[in-house]
């Protein structure tokens, strides 16, 4: 990976982490690489987002899941608000999902947490500089996903897969706690996913939710026959 010429700027960076040992790990990192000054941390997504309309950051080191609100959702608030701030996903997560909605939403670069420090500088450069960096093994994935056959278009592609498997659920007038008990997870989680979903479709109700995830055709029953 080649460093683009910045010239001799130095790279404000705000680090965005849910785990305080992870994130303190990277700003250490960052801290002691030439030409990069840490500016702030954030624990959540909408600490990211608040964070760099105060500190101004030159990219945004960005998490993906994360409490609040999660980095895809931070980076698209981010890109609306402040399109001059790179957003670079540094995770550990590289499923086709995650890494397609990152991009959408306006991520400038994607590395997997445990790239070496000189890529991360590389990617750190380019991406100021305008460029889309994403590492080898991510790369691959995205090769490999625009070489397969083109699925059916899928409603709300800005949702994960299990956000939209609950937003159907949602459709069927499930409520959260028979949602959790279906998918064998916490009454937590499914709210925490509930709250991404409604932040993600701009809806502030469950019926309201309900309405557009009808429209687009989810909530149907097995047998496909309308809610």
């Amino acid at each position: 990976m080649e460093t683009a010429d910045t010239g001799s700027a130095t790279i404000r960076v705000l680090v965005a982490d849910d785990h305080p040992v992870v994130r303190r790990g990277m700003s250490a990192l960052l801290a002691s690489l030439d030409g990069v000054e840490v500016v702030a941390e954030a624990s959540t997504g909408a600490e990211a987002v608040r964070e760099a309309q105060l500190a101004r950051p030159d990219v945004v080191v960005m998490d993906v899941q994360m409490p609040e609100m999660d980095g895809v959702e931070a980076t698209r608030r981010l890109t609306t608000l402040l399109p001059d701030v790179a957003v670079l996903v540094l995770t550990m997560f590289e499923d086709d999902e995650t890494v397609l909605s990152a991009m959408r939403a306006g991520a400038r670069g994607y590395l997997l947490k445990g790239a070496e420090q000189d890529d991360i500088l590389a990617a750190l450069h380019s991406v100021v500089a305008g460029q889309v960096v994403v590492g080898p093994g991510v790369a691959a994935r995205l090769v490999a996903h625009l070489r397969a056959p083109g699925p059916a278009d899928l409603p709300f592609p800005e949702l994960t897969p299990r956000e939209r498997e609950i937003l159907d659920r949602i459709a069927r007038g499930q409520s959260n706690g028979a949602i959790a008990v279906e998918l064998g997870l916490s009454p937590k989680t499914v709210g925490n996913h509930v709250s991404a979903i409604f932040a993600k479709l701009r809806v502030v109700s469950r019926a309201e939710a309900i309405v557009r995830a009808r429209e687009e055709g989810l909530g149907r029953p097995a047998d496909g026959t309308p809610p």
